[in-house]
């Protein structure tokens, strides 16, 4: 089978499309035949070994696993003898190893069975950004209806889900992008959106219940005073650096926690087939409709990852093979 592989951290120059073995699912491990896969940041971070205190987990000199991409949708092709729930033939989406390929394993709590009515593309799209946005704000920053929830980065991926999914649980929303993508925020839900090259919301008057931040452009002393006194905030990305950024800001988020009011704290989200399954349920219903930018094929993986490293998506950017189109 044909995958992307890379055997060294860099550019995306590093990325190579090659033939592969077909891998074999373990006992609690089923087989996918891919039909699409999204690109997040997790996956050039990964590619470029940045920063590097990643590497102690991805390995020091080089990758310890050569295969990149995570968000998957596909058709089950095998089982593991431990599957109970999964089945050849089974549409599924979630999360896994090397979803850039023809074929990828993955192991069933991280999967759910894809909506009807919902292609491929639009599935592979849910998984970290969609993940990400439903916990953020459902668990982290327990948002309730009629709550005040400020989306910092509001036309990323994380962003539009985050909107989306923020309307679905009653909350009023204000969105923060470039002013191109106004009215694209604005249409999928967002009842207020500024345009950060015209106005600064940390100096406006306005204070918020909840600030979801996919930016991290702002210092935390900023972001406090754009909340009420019981304000929370969410940090869900932030300034890559070469060493250790952006988790120093998580460190200073904890230290700052002990002398505030608000709540200040980040977000790693975890794949479950609960909460892909209450994804799902909020696509089919037509709450939540994945925005995809750009699709490139297989061979074309190095230059989308390139255009995602950029900043500049609109919502996903998807990775399609045959049959990524069909529902």
């Amino acid at each position: 089978m044909k995958a992307i592989v890379y055997g060294r951290y860099g550019a995306p120059d590093v990325l190579r499309l090659e033939e592969v073995a077909k891998p074999v699912p373990a006992d609690n491990e089923v087989l996918i035949q891919v039909r699409a896969a999204s690109v997040n940041p997790y996956d050039w971070h990964f590619m470029r070994g940045t920063p590097i205190f990643l590497r102690l987990f991805s390995g020091l000199f080089n990758p310890k696993i050569p295969r990149l991409g995570s968000d998957v949708a596909g058709e089950v092709e095998a089982v593991g003898r431990g599957i109970q729930q999964l089945k050849p033939g089974d549409p599924v989406f979630g999360n896994c190893q090397g979803s850039f390929a023809e074929y990828a394993c993955a192991r069933e709590p991280r999967l759910a069975k894809k909506p009807r009515g919902i292609t491929f593309e639009q599935a592979a799209s849910a998984g970290i950004a969609g993940l990400t946005a439903l916990q953020a704000l459902r668990d982290k920053g327990r948002l309730q209806p009629r709550q005040r929830v400020l989306i910092n980065g509001a036309a990323g991926g994380v962003g539009t889900f985050a909107v989306q999914i923020a309307k679905a649980l009653g909350a009023g929303v204000t969105g923060i992008c470039s002013g191109k993508n106004v009215e694209m925020v604005r249409s999928i839900g967002a009842d207020r959106v500024i345009d950060y090259n015209r106005e600064d919301f940390t100096k406006s008057s306005e204070r918020y219940d909840l600030i979801l931040d996919c930016i991290g452009n702002h210092s935390l002393r900023e972001c406090i005073r754009a909340m009420n006194p019981k304000g929370t905030y969410v940090m869900v990305g932030g300034k890559a650096g070469r060493w250790f950024s952006p988790m120093d800001r998580s460190i200073a988020m904890q230290v700052r926690s002990c002398f505030v009011s608000q709540q200040l704290v980040g977000i790693f989200a975890k794949s479950c087939t609960a909460d892909l399954s209450k994804l799902g349920e909020l696509m089919e219903s037509g709450k939540v409709t994945p925005l995809i930018d750009r699709r490139y094929r297989l061979s074309d993986v190095p230059e989308a990852v390139t255009y995602v490293e950029e900043g500049h998506a609109r919502g996903k950017v998807v990775i399609t093979l045959e049959g990524a189109t069909s529902t």
